[in-house]
């Protein structure tokens, strides 16, 4: 487990983690992806960011046929507690995003320039997220599916380790009808279940369990892919998610 030698007043409790869920009602069959967007060390910040989180992402009203925004003065909201900004684009897919809080396990520290992120021991550093997706297909052939984040580190062998170990113990217990994990995150062409995905199982009642150890959605849309903008990026064929400043993440 990585520690850094802070005062204790920079170490938060929490951390406040913005994730953007995307879905298209027209297939309910089809997974929702999700994705990190941002890491605050304080929840009114991380508020202000997931409130204006898809026009961070180069966003506009016009885009989308709806667009809701919580503010301390809506009432009657209906998407969701923890749901901050929810959108439905041109292709009917819905946009949703929300704040994950979780406890600071790892001890990583805050800035001290009142921007409320995690300081990085390096420039070149990023944060990386392991999140656990549960996918339950009911006899309508619906999908009911929870995602959440496990856990956030600095280093990825650190995050990798993490991820290998999530479901290791209940698959020792019998817990799974199939149980498969790799060792790291290169291509492989005898992995279908996604590039992100280090541990896949199937419980005996037929859930799904994806691990996955994900980066930031704008960290990846311009480091891994660098598309050019044009299209509002839903598309379900690709099962894509495309920054209009440039990049696409799956």
């Amino acid at each position: 487990m990585a520690t850094f030698s802070t005062p204790k007043e920079n170490v938060p409790e929490q951390l406040y983690h913005t994730v953007v869920q995307c879905f298209d009602p027209t297939t309910p069959e089809s997974p929702q992806l999700v994705f990190p967007l941002a890491t605050h060390t304080t929840l009114a910040t991380a508020k202000d960011f997931a409130r204006n989180a898809l026009q961070s992402l180069g966003y506009s009203c016009d885009d989308f046929q709806i667009l809701d925004i919580r503010t301390p003065d809506t009432r009657d909201w209906k998407h969701g507690d923890g749901v901050l900004a929810w959108a439905r684009a041109p292709n009917h897919w819905e946009i949703s995003v929300y704040l994950d809080t979780k406890p600071n396990a790892e001890r990583l520290p805050a800035t001290d320039d009142g921007t409320d992120q995690v300081a990085l021991p390096g420039k070149d550093l990023q944060l990386h997220y392991v999140i656990q997706t549960t996918i339950n297909l009911n006899k309508d052939e619906t999908r009911m599916q929870h995602s959440e984040i496990e856990g956030v580190f600095v280093h990825r062998a650190a995050a990798l380790q993490a991820a290998r170990r999530q479901l290791a113990a209940l698959s020792e217990n019998g817990e799974f009808a199939q149980y498969e994990s790799r060792k790291s995150l290169e291509p492989c062409t005898d992995w279908p279940y996604g590039e992100d995905v280090v541990v896949h199982a199937v419980s005996h009642t037929g859930e799904n369990y994806y691990i996955t150890v994900a980066t930031l959605l704008d960290s990846k849309a311009h480091n891994r892919h660098h598309r050019k903008r044009g299209s509002m990026g839903f598309d379900r064929m690709a099962c894509q998610v495309t920054d209009k400043r440039g990049g696409v993440a799956t």
